[in-house]
């Protein structure tokens, strides 16, 4: 069993701890695990010296702790023969050099050092176990991102055209026929998105093969109707008539609905859950389909967007174990992370996106972190004591979304760095910047987000996962009255 810890646990002297705890044969699975962790920590906290805690105890390790063989899992009998012949010396320069960056840079630092070395050890297949949840920051560091192919300038500008009609499709169908409903702030969100994935990666169907397949969030379907009427697919008759009480093939759905309207929709992706679990499985047909040679879909991928509240339906939960335990590396969910459900916080005390990295790596996914836009990076990039990322690590949700909310650079500027002493980082910035460094996260960085879309193709083709995207953006980004605030959902 692996255990975790956030913080140190009070300890008694050893001895006593070893006494009171002497871990009888009862004590077995989680528990025992627990136990063993809980005594090495205490013998850390306990230790004066590095000779004491490495040298005079190590015959504690755990050859005493589980005297029986019989009481250990096979794979732990299997891990205390490995450690039992290892080399002191060794073990010892290894656990100084370890102190030694604690000491001079910080507890923050070292994790990164621990993680970057977990990393290596799996490119070089070391067989050891990855950590589930990694520091809050982008996966894929600016340095290691790939130029932009396009024309960004222009592709931003055909985008905001799009979100604006989208915008006002939903707003003109609710004044001329109130109570229709429907949802602008999903698509706002998530617009940049979904331009750079369709500009750039999706395939037709017009090449080889079958061409991808993209299940949509149901809330950002006004976004797919106006591109589709900006490219010439859809009338303005029927842009006009979106969730309208019409005859067939004259309207326009409110969700993605193949029954209703089978000349434009190919995936249902709404009630919530339903997307991911079908998504999934048509992955998993795919890779049938061509294993049996019954039809070329070596080169098809399916993409799918889900909302973060929509992680908590039991469909997408069990979605992603489809996806992890058939190793489905043809499929690649993006998990809009905007922090919000309907009229609310995702999560207001905690942080979804550290949440569902250990959710999705837990099943087996390649998770790519997309948090921080731009500035946001370079500052973080610079924080050689760990400092900031403690403080961004430690913020809730809810205090992230009020922040945005809120659009007040001196707000930011106070609570993220003078607050914690970090003034003076960020004392080259104007309110404004900060307001912008803020409200324009990685979800809505074109560079960033290409980053990662272009890794989730390359684990398409050469990869042994499913991948999935964990996107930080703001719910009706660009919507200037209402972006991030709690009812911008039910806004028309």
């Amino acid at each position: 069993a692996t255990v975790g810890f956030s913080h140190p646990p009070p300890c008694t002297p050893v001895g006593n701890w070893l006494t009171t705890m002497a871990l009888p044969a009862r004590v077995t699975g989680t528990n025992r695990a627990l136990a063993i962790a809980l005594s090495k920590r205490c013998f850390a906290a306990q230790s004066e010296t590095k000779e004491k805690l490495w040298g005079v105890h190590s015959s504690l390790d755990l050859e005493e702790l589980y005297p029986v063989p019989s009481m250990l899992f096979s794979n732990q009998r299997n891990i205390v023969n490995e450690i039992r012949p290892v080399d002191k010396e060794m073990a010892k320069d290894w656990f100084e050099s370890l102190q030694s960056v604690v000491e001079h840079s910080g507890p923050n630092r070292a994790r990164f050092l621990l993680h970057m070395l977990l990393d290596e050890a799996a490119r070089l297949d070391v067989a050891i176990g990855q950590p589930t949840i990694t520091p809050f920051y982008n996966t894929i560091p600016s340095s290691q991102e790939k130029p932009y192919p396009g024309d960004m300038v222009m592709e931003k500008k055909i985008c905001n055209i799009i979100r604006w009609n989208a915008a006002v499709m939903v707003s003109d169908a609710n004044k001329r026929a109130p109570g229709v409903g429907g949802h602008i702030g999903t698509f706002a969100g998530i617009a940049d998105f979904i331009e750079v994935l369709q500009n750039h990666f999706l395939r037709g169907k017009e090449g080889d093969g079958m061409g991808d397949s993209l299940y949509v969030q149901g809330h950002s379907s006004p976004g797919t109707y106006a591109r589709a009427f900006l490219e010439g697919r859809l009338s303005i008759n029927r842009i006009l008539n979106f969730r309208q009480e019409v005859k067939a093939g004259e309207g326009l759905s409110s969700y993605p609905h193949p029954r209703l309207m089978p000349d434009f929709w190919e995936n249902p992706t709404v009630s919530m859950g339903l997307g991911p679990l079908v998504a999934a499985h048509q992955a998993r047909y795919f890779r049938y389909l061509h294993m049996r040679g019954l039809k070329d879909t070596a080169n098809s991928r399916v993409w799918c967007f889900i909302g973060d509240g929509e992680m908590d339906e039991a469909e997408t939960v069990s979605a992603i174990a489809v996806g992890g335990r058939e190793r489905l590396n043809n499929l690649c969910f993006i998990v809009n992370c905007n922090y919000q459900r309907l009229d609310g916080p995702v999560r207001g005390n905690s942080k979804v996106i550290q949440e569902f990295e250990g959710l999705f790596r837990g099943a087996g996914y390649d998770v790519i972190k997309l948090v921080w836009g731009s500035t946001m990076s370079k500052l973080i990039d610079e924080d050689h004591d760990g400092q900031l990322i403690e403080v961004l690590e430690t913020m809730r949700d809810g205090d992230a979304q009020r922040l945005s909310a809120k659009n007040d650079g001196a707000l930011i500027r106070k609570e993220i760095f003078e607050d914690h002493g970090l003034g003076d980082r960020v004392s080259h910035l104007k309110d404004a910047d900060l307001v912008e460094a803020w409200n324009v996260p990685a979800g809505h960085d074109w560079q960033k987000i290409y980053a990662a879309l272009d890794q989730a193709a390359q684990n398409a083709e050469s990869g042994t996962k499913p991948t999935v995207i964990l996107a930080k953006t703001l719910k009706g980004f660009g919507l200037e009255t209402f972006q991030g605030r709690n009812i911008v959902h039910q806004k028309k």
